[in-house]
């Protein structure tokens, strides 16, 4: 079943909010460095030898069960990104609609760039 961006995103702010993430107000930059932190994150666990695939479970804290993972840190970006858009009532449905139409009107590889 497709849930739409905005719907997960206010989910995930609630989430977030109701666990104390926004009793601070935090600036723009300090939301792309922890985004930017959670994909570093997914980075080490390609050096340490993870598959792409791979969720694996370590002990938190307080004893929980965390998962870990490439897989996991790529989740908590995404978490990250609609919580932020989440706080700002972006329309995200909207946006990434208008995005994927426009990509789908560039040339191949347009400007023959490197991946």
């Amino acid at each position: 079943m497709y849930t739409p961006f905005n719907e997960v995103a206010r989910e995930i702010h609630l989430n977030a909010k109701g666990h104390g993430w926004w009793d601070k107000e935090r600036n723009f930059g300090e939301t792309i460095a922890l985004i930017h932190q959670e994909l570093s994150e997914a980075l080490e666990e390609y050096r340490h030898g993870r598959r792409y695939d791979e969720v694996y479970f370590s002990t938190g804290a307080n004893g929980e069960q965390k998962p870990e993972g490439i897989p996991v840190e790529l989740a908590d970006v995404i978490i990250r990104v609609l919580d932020f858009t989440g706080k700002y009532q972006l329309d995200m449905d909207e946006v990434i609609r208008i995005k994927m139409d426009y990509n789908e009107t560039r040339p191949y590889r347009h400007g023959n760039l490197k991946a």
